[in-house]
């Protein structure tokens, strides 16, 4: 299937790491030339040569950082056809919502909502100036099935939601299509990192934490595809519903999490 991305210029947020690499390595796949933009880029300006890839070391979570970042693709490539949030973080208290304070709220909200909702401002104006473009944005299923170890990334998850379809019925009739992709459990460095799921399922359910996982997939969520998610199989959903042949997608929420949310 041709997605004819050949020479679209993307940014993606988040580029360093899980399912933002893998977009990104996805995207270059495709033919598209890559903005990546992290706190460490490194890894960003590893995927290619100068002429396909530009690595931006930004904070998103700041005022300036999405400007910076959007700024430094129409100087390197004299345009934005797509944009991926996926920067965020996100934190599991095993003490939940009385154990998360006024400032951990505010550094999640900050990360996960507004990035969002700074880049896709900043992305916007050039967009409409191209005549349209494609905005999409990773949330999660903990935005409808809320998680009581990681209530506030649940709430700004949420948000996402509600602002993509905001987005989607101001802009759509410009020319810029918006949705969301929410993954279910994907084995990311969420997972990995000190005090991150696989230490929290690990101790909520007194398991060894080399077997955490397994019993998460097979005990608690019951993933009848029977594993958890890769990055890779995040990007693929982000990287379709990008392309001309999902331009009859508009304004939805795509899950992509193993059947882990049945209601969905």
């Amino acid at each position: 299937m041709e997605l004819n991305l050949r020479d679209k210029v993307v940014i993606v947020t988040g580029a360093s790491s899980g399912i933002g690499l893998a977009t990104a390595q996805l995207f270059l796949e495709e033919g598209a030339k890559v903005v990546g933009a992290s706190r460490h880029p490194a890894k960003i300006g590893e995927l290619g040569g100068e002429d396909r890839v530009l690595a931006v070391e930004a904070d998103l979570s700041t005022a300036d950082g999405p400007k910076k970042l959007v700024q430094a693709a129409i100087e390197k490539f004299g345009r934005v056809d797509i944009l991926i949030n996926n920067a965020g973080i996100s934190h599991s208290r095993l003490d939940g919502f009385l154990g998360t304070n006024d400032d951990q709220w505010d550094e999640t909200y900050r990360n996960n909502l507004m990035s969002m909702v700074r880049t896709s401002r900043a992305a916007i104006p050039q967009m409409l100036k191209q005549g349209g473009g494609v905005i999409i944005s990773v949330a999660s299923e903990d935005a409808r099935q809320p998680q009581p170890m990681s209530v506030d990334y649940s709430a700004f998850k949420a948000g996402l939601l509600s602002v993509g379809k905001a987005l989607a019925m101001e802009f759509g009739e410009k020319g810029i299509r918006v949705n969301t992709v929410s993954p279910g459990p994907t084995h990311t460095n969420i997972w990995d990192q000190p005090g991150g799921m696989i230490d929290a399922i690990s101790e909520k359910f007194d398991q060894p934490k080399d077997k955490a996982i397994d019993y998460f997939v097979d005990e608690v969520r019951e993933l009848p595809v029977g594993r958890i998610g890769q990055p890779e199989d995040i990007a693929s959903m982000i990287v379709f519903l990008s392309s001309e042949r999902a331009e009859y997608a508009f304004g939805a929420e795509y899950p992509v999490n193993g059947g882990s949310f049945k209601g969905m």
